[in-house]
Formats: structure tokens, C-alpha cells, sequence
């Protein structure tokens, strides 16, 4: 179910009173006795009152995203255009276009999720080269992925790993 109409649902459930209960627009106890109904959760769940002979309902769990092995924080930095062309370490050619990157240890081919904790902004790239080289980065990933990560300006940034393969 799309976010928005999953949201539009819970709106709407929230909004209806449990069988023989006060309705939300009420005031006063009645209101106080509506709310003592609600399952408190965190922000990311869905609060429902039960409903007398319902299934009780507490959460809708948010859409399940890749799991992977989380390879923690590091600088990570991009490739200059200088590279544009020259084969790295698996053997192809460096396409500054592609969503691609290099990385110390990890297999060719591997695929990671690196997200920009700033502004919230992650891509997935490829490993298809070594490095970097410079010490204290932990990737260095191609100018299509720093642009979506927005890293350009700056010219590199901390960012989180997460291995999905």
C-alpha cells in the first residue's frame, strides 16, 4: 500500500471511535477515556484503539527496506574527472556517470548503500575499484553518486555504509 493512502487509512482509523465509545470530537472525559485507549508507540508506527471483539492492532510496520551488514561512518570523497576512462582494479573502464565506487577490501561487484547522514540523501553503488588511498576516507565513490548524495560542493563528507549483497 502506497505511503500516502497507508497514511490517509491510519488517519482514518484513528479518527473512528471503538464500538460504543466517544467520538474524537468530544471533550472534556470522554476525550480523556478515548485517549487512555491508544497504545502509545513511536513516531514511525500507527496507534489504533481496539475495538471490542477486534483483532487487536498496535502498529503497521513501515515498508521493509534491503537488510545488509551496516560497515559503520567514514569520509567518503569522489573520483576527479582526471579518471574519466582509465581502467580500475576489476578491469573495466572508470565511467564518472555510473553509480560505481572503490573500497579497500570489499569484492568487485559488491553493492552498498551510502547515505549522506546531513541531508538524509543515499544511493546505491557498485564496487568495482581499490581505494581510496587518501588516509582517513573509507570510499571513494564516482561524481553520479556524489552528486545524488550531495557531495560535489564540498568534495567529499561522512557518510554510512551498509553492505547489501
Amino acid at each position: 500500500m502506497p505511503a500516502r493512502k497507508l497514511a490517509a487509512f491510519a488517519a482514518a482509523l484513528v479518527l473512528t471511535a471503538p464500538a460504543g465509545g466517544p467520538a474524537l470530537a468530544d471533550t472534556g472525559a470522554k476525550a480523556d477515556a478515548f485517549e487512555a485507549n491508544f497504545v502509545h508507540l513511536p513516531a514511525n508506527s500507527i496507534a489504533i484503539a481496539p475495538a471490542a471483539g477486534a483483532v487487536d492492532v498496535t502498529a503497521i510496520e513501515p515498508a521493509v527496506e534491503e537488510a545488509g551488514e551496516v560497515l559503520g561512518s567514514g569520509v567518503a570523497s569522489y573520483y576527479g574527472r582526471r579518471f574519466a576512462g582509465r581502467p580500475t582494479a576489476s578491469g573495466e573502464r572508470f565511467d564518472p556517470g555510473q553509480l560505481t565506487a572503490a573500497h579497500r577490501t570489499l569484492p568487485f561487484g559488491s553493492k552498498v548503500r551510502v547515505t549522506n547522514p546531513r541531508n538524509g540523501k543515499s544511493v546505491v553503488v557498485r564496487i568495482n575499484d581499490r581505494g581510496p588511498f587518501h588516509k582517513g576516507r573509507m570510499i571513494d565513490v564516482s561524481r553520479a553518486a556524489a552528486d545524488e548524495l550531495g557531495l560535489v560542493q564540498r568534495g567529499h563528507g561522512t557518510v554510512d555504509l551498509v553492505l547489501l549483497d
